[in-house]
């Protein structure tokens, strides 16, 4: 189907405000570009989502906000934000972590890992996995799952291959239109590298800060050759017009033939990190909500 037009004048608008791509610069230029793009999608009458409370603190050293659900159905998620590896924080994926924790009556640990090009890999992995421990052992009783988008879709889907091999009871894993495919050769890559948010070439630039030299080879990065045999149940989330589409619809397969029991929910009309514009496109909005719901029944309750 066509791109939804919600996103169209989305699109256009951003382009017109000079933020046709998500990099230029370096680092800390790239991250306040993406927090100037990220605060100024709530404009200036934005209310946060209420929920029943949010507390920032460390998890064995990693900073983390928690936030607790208007009505607690006894669940807990790791939440890891996307930016590339390189960008994003608490503040930019705050709105998305209100919701996660309400839809799911979940507690949220959203975590502030370490971002490249200063922490390349494994570093912000490796604080996924600290914080997924501190959960677990704060939060005994509850189902814990992770969740993440775009680049924390990657580091949540190589957080349930560590947790597999550290026998963590990990419950779920819920992926945002991952990165899977350092090799970028996939047909959406092509079709949608450009005009669409994300940019092929952003991708190249995120990958060569995070992983210098690409990463092929390296099971947490290079996903569609690692072996998921055994991991946690997941929901995948892709959109129509985002170069990682492909990949993340391959790397369901791969989970699916590996006898992972998955989901796969193809968001038709949206683009790269729709899940970051609620209450901005309906199709956004109702696609996110699917993708929780089913996540939400593969935590239990």
């Amino acid at each position: 189907m066509p791109l939804d037009p919600q996103f169209r004048t989305v699109l256009d608008t951003l382009t017109a405000a000079g933020f046709a791509g998500l990099t230029g610069g370096d680092a800390p230029t790239a991250r306040e570009r993406y927090r100037t793009l990220a605060l100024s999608r709530r404009g200036p009458g934005f209310v946060p989502e209420p929920v029943a409370g949010v507390e920032d603190t460390t998890a064995d050293g990693v900073p983390v906000r928690l936030y607790t659900p208007m009505q607690d159905r006894g669940r807990a998620v790791v939440y890891l934000h996307g930016g590339g590896w390189v960008v994003g924080d608490l503040d930019t994926h705050d709105p998305l972590c209100r919701r996660v924790a309400n839809e799911l009556g979940a507690v949220v640990v959203s975590v502030d890992y370490r971002l490249a090009p200063e922490h390349p890999f494994p570093a912000g992995l490796d604080d996924a996995v600290t914080a997924l421990r501190w959960t677990l052992a704060r939060h005994p009783e509850r189902p814990v799952g992770v969740a993440g988008d775009s680049a924390g879709a990657s580091l949540a889907a190589g957080l349930a291959l560590r947790a597999r091999d550290a026998g963590l009871p990990l419950a779920a894993q819920l992926l945002f239109y991952p990165a899977t495919d350092p090799s970028m050769t996939s047909p959406s890559v092509r079709e949608n590298g450009e005009g669409y948010f994300l940019t092929h070439a952003d991708m190249i630039w995120f990958l060569e800060q995070y992983v210098p030299g690409g990463g092929a080879g390296i099971p947490e990065v290079d996903l569609l050759t690692a072996d998921v045999a055994g991991v946690a149940p997941a929901v995948v989330a892709t959109a129509e017009f985002d170069p990682l589409r492909d990949e993340g619809a391959a790397y369901t397969e791969r989970l699916a033939a590996a006898g992972v029991p998955v989901e796969h929910l193809s968001g038709a009309g949206l683009v790269h990190g729709f899940a970051a514009f609620l209450g901005v496109v309906d199709a956004a909005d109702a696609t996110t909500v699917r993708a929780l719901d089913s996540f939400g029944r593969l935590l239990g309750t």
